[in-house]
């Protein structure tokens, strides 16, 4: 148990927030609020209700790893079953009463007089800590395009993480924008209910076989009579997952193999030799995040889908209008268009010592030291933090690192009261230096995609294994993390 336990304000309520808050519980430190805008736990598995919302990660590898399930439905699960698993953790570990819903943050300032943050809320409250986590993700905020005319379009629309249920697609025109991870998943789910379905296409994508099965009875009761069955199942995806990554920097070579399994299963499931070209991607494997689906090449082959690869001009009353003059008539428009996820913990005000803004140390795009501290900002941690996104693996994995490691910090400062631990700048810079070395290796460099900021930097991404930034992070140094006295104004080394 802490000497001094510190007062924690943990903000969100997803994979990160939670994982923050059983880390630190276990630790010993009780004194902790969880702050969720939403009436509901859960993060990006509360938001994205869309037909077929699920995950690309097995089940057993997207938990967490001191949290198993053995029941888990199927192998790749559903939205409601993972939204489902999130509550189950929280009622366990008694979270729920450390939760204040409804509660939307706005701004978080330090005070340099007290050492301490204030966090002030959308309905006017405020809060004072001595610790902040932001747990709020990268993919929370969905993005529209910049289309002229969205808001003249007479029909129904919407972002697909935002689906609105009371409209009834059923023998509609439905223009779907954007061919991401969410189109994936939803335009096989709606299509056959549709009069017509048009997938307007600015880039394909590597679309990859997805391993799944239905869990039966028998493979429940293995996992949780001979819990080493559950393990090894873990185990061999997350190796899985860790190879693929290989071929981001280490092992170049595997992008060959990528690309074969993608050419590969376009030649199986589509026949047509023209839907079949407007269907392969024109960047190498790996510039995008693969996709994993067995139904939605297939369903682009349907009687009553079209696949428009014609540049879009503008969203008119009746539809949408092609660079080619031509209006594709449309009852609905959904737009799968991704979110925001290089303007990282915005539309929240952070401030730290001397009022800096932290909107403007990220001016030039968002790095924190090893995704989780930003100099200048003491007593800040980042869960799911600038450069911690992966292009394959478990981001649950990666959270546990991160909580790991705020854990380590909190521990290093407990037993100082009137101090506050901060990150030394010149730490910061040499490891956001490596990591672009590393990242400027990856091929991410070689399209464009949400991964990199207006600049070209890549903000989002981990440019290796799930495993080496579990070494990274598996202790804290704590020459990098120095005790300053509050009210101090410069970083003692």
């Amino acid at each position: 148990m802490p000497r001094s336990a510190p007062s924690i304000v943990i903000i969100g309520t997803g994979f990160g927030g939670l994982g923050a808050a059983m880390e630190l519980q276990r630790a010993g430190f009780g004194d902790f609020t969880i702050l969720e805008r939403a009436a509901d736990l859960g993060g990006v598995w509360r938001e994205n209700t869309y037909p077929g919302a699920g995950c690309d990660i097995p089940s057993p590898l997207y938990s967490f790893s001191y949290e198993p399930k053995s029941d888990w439905p199927k192998r790749f699960s559903g939205q409601a079953d993972i939204q489902g698993y999130i509550r189950d953790v929280a009622r366990k570990h008694n979270l729920l009463p450390r939760i204040r819903f409804g509660s939307e943050v706005t701004e978080a300032a330090y005070d340099d007089a007290t050492g301490t943050w204030t966090v002030r809320l959308a309905d006017g409250a405020e809060l004072s800590c001595d610790v902040l986590i932001s747990a709020v993700g990268q993919l929370s905020r969905p993005a529209l395009p910049a289309i002229p005319g969205i808001e003249s379009f007479r029909g129904q629309s919407f972002h697909s993480a935002e689906w609105n249920h009371d409209v009834e697609l059923t023998g509609k025109k439905v223009a779907v924008i954007g061919t991401g991870a969410s189109a994936v998943q939803f335009v096989p789910a709606i299509a056959p209910s549709t009069e017509q379905l048009t997938l307007f296409q600015r880039s394909a994508a590597w679309i990859m076989p997805k391993n799944d099965i239905e869990y039966s009875k028998l493979h429940h009761t293995l996992f949780q009579l001979l819990p080493f069955t559950r393990k090894a199942e873990r185990l061999w995806f997350w190796t899985f997952c860790e190879f693929l990554a290989l071929a981001l920097v280490d092992v170049p070579p595997i992008r060959k193999l990528v690309t074969w399994i993608g050419k590969r299963q376009l030649r199986k499931q589509v026949a047509d030799p023209e839907l079949r070209a407007k269907l392969t991607p024109d960047y190498p494997a790996g510039c995008k995040r693969a996709l994993f689906s067995n139904e939605y090449l297939p369903a682009l082959t349907a009687a009553n889908v079209r696949v428009e690869t014609t540049g879009i001009t503008a969203i008119e009353p009746e539809g949408v209008r092609t660079t080619d003059g031509a209006l594709h008539e449309a009852d609905v428009i959904v737009y799968g268009t991704g979110f925001k996820g290089t303007e990282f913990l915005w539309p929240m005000r952070i401030r730290g010592r001397g009022g800096r803004a932290l909107e403007d140390d990220w001016a030039g795009g968002a790095s924190a030291y090893k995704g989780i501290t930003v100099p200048g900002y003491p007593n800040l941690f980042l869960v799911y933090g600038p450069n911690t996104n992966l292009g394959v693996g478990s981001i649950v994995y990666m959270i546990e690192s991160q909580a790991s490691y705020i854990r380590q910090a909190l521990e290093r400062l407990a037993p100082h009261a009137g101090r506050v631990l901060d990150t030394r700048t010149d730490r910061a810079a040499d490891f956001d230096a490596g990591l672009q070395k590393r990242l400027d290796r990856t091929p991410w460099n070689f399209c464009g995609s949400w991964y990199r900021s207006a600049n070209g930097r890549i903000t989002n991404n981990w440019p290796g294994t799930v495993l080496s930034y579990r070494l990274q992070t598996r202790k804290l140094d704590p020459a990098d993390h120095p005790l300053l006295p509050i009210g101090a104004k410069e970083l003692s080394r």
